[in-house]
C-alpha cells in the first residue's frame, strides 16, 4: 500500500499523465486485499503497479496506527472527481472504459456537466467477459484497445470490477502505450447516477461497506461478511505473532 492521501495521489497522477508513459493505479479496499492473499496471480500484479491507494477507511486507520500520519483515504469515486476537477482547465483528457451499456457515457456526461471544460477523449462499454491472469486479448478486445489508443487519452478510467479491471489494465497499458490507468469499479455507477452512494457521515466513519451491503446483499455478502472478517483475523494474528 502506498502512503498517500487524496492530494498527493491526485498530484502524482497528474504529473504522470503529463510525461505520457503508461502508469497503473490500483484502488484497494479490505476485500480486494484479501483477494490478493488468496490469489497469487492477483497478488503479483501489485508489485508491477505504479501506485496502490487506500480506498477503505480501515486501511487508513491501520496505516495511522503503525505511524503513517500522511496516509488518507483515496476512494475511487472521490479520486475520479478530484482528478477531473484538477484537470478540467487543462488540456489533459479522459477516457472511460467499463460499466453496463450506457454507463460510461453517462459518467462522461455527468462529469462534463459538473466541469464544463473537462476534455473527454472517449467512452466504451465492453461486453461482460472473464479476464484472468492467463487471458489473452481476442480480436474484439484488440479493436477496443485500438480505439482507446487512437483517442490518445491522458487518463483511462476502468470500471469493470476487481480483479478483472486490474488484470485488464496491466495487460492493456503497455499495448496502448500512454496514459494513467486506474481501476475504480463501482465509481462508474456512482457517477452515472445508477447507484446511490452512502451518505457522507457513513463514508467518513468507515461505514460505507454497511450501506452497500444493505443495498446489494446478494452480490456483496461474501465481500463484507467473509473477506473483511478474515482481514481482521489475519491482522490480529500478525500483530500477536
Amino acid at each position: 500500500m502506498s502512503i498517500v492521501d487524496m492530494r498527493s495521489a491526485v498530484d502524482t497522477a497528474i504529473s504522470w499523465a503529463k510525461d505520457r508513459h503508461p502508469r497503473t493505479i490500483f484502488v484497494r479496499d479490505v476485500a480486494s486485499l484479501m483477494l490478493a492473499v488468496d490469489q497469487p496471480n492477483f497478488c503479483a500484479l501489485h508489485d508491477a503497479s505504479s501506485l496502490i491507494v487506500p480506498d477503505g477507511q480501515p486501511l487508513v486507520w491501520l496505516g495511522k496506527m503503525v505511524g503513517h500520519d500522511k496516509i488518507g483515504r483515496v476512494a475511487g469515486a472521490d479520486f475520479v472527481d478530484a482528478v477531473c476537477s484538477s484537470t478540467s482547465q487543462t488540456e489533459l483528457t479522459h477516457f472511460f472504459y467499463g460499466g453496463k451499456p450506457g454507463v460510461a457515457e453517462a459518467v462522461a456526461d455527468n462529469l462534463r456537466a459538473k466541469y464544463p471544460a473537462l476534455k473527454i477523449a472517449g467512452t466504451l462499454s465492453p461486453p461482460m467477459r472473464e479476464i484472468e491472469a492467463t487471458t489473452t486479448f481476442d480480436e474484439i478486445q484488440l479493436a477496443e484497445l485500438a480505439t482507446i489508443r487512437a483517442a490518445q487519452p491522458d487518463f483511462v478510467w476502468i470500471g469493470i470490477s476487481s480483479p478483472k479491471q486490474d488484470y485488464w489494465m496491466m495487460k492493456a497499458a503497455p499495448l496502448i502505450g500512454r496514459g494513467v490507468f486506474t481501476g475504480v469499479g463501482a465509481a462508474f455507477d456512482f457517477h452515472a447516477g445508477t447507484v446511490k452512494r452512502a451518505p457522507a457521515f457513513m463514508r467518513n466513519n468507515g461505514l460505507e461497506w454497511l450501506y452497500r451491503l444493505l443495498r446489494e446483499p446478494r452480490r456483496l455478502w461474501r465481500r463484507y461478511l467473509i473477506l473483511a472478517p478474515r482481514f481482521v483475523w489475519l491482522l490480529i494474528r500478525t500483530r500477536n505473532s
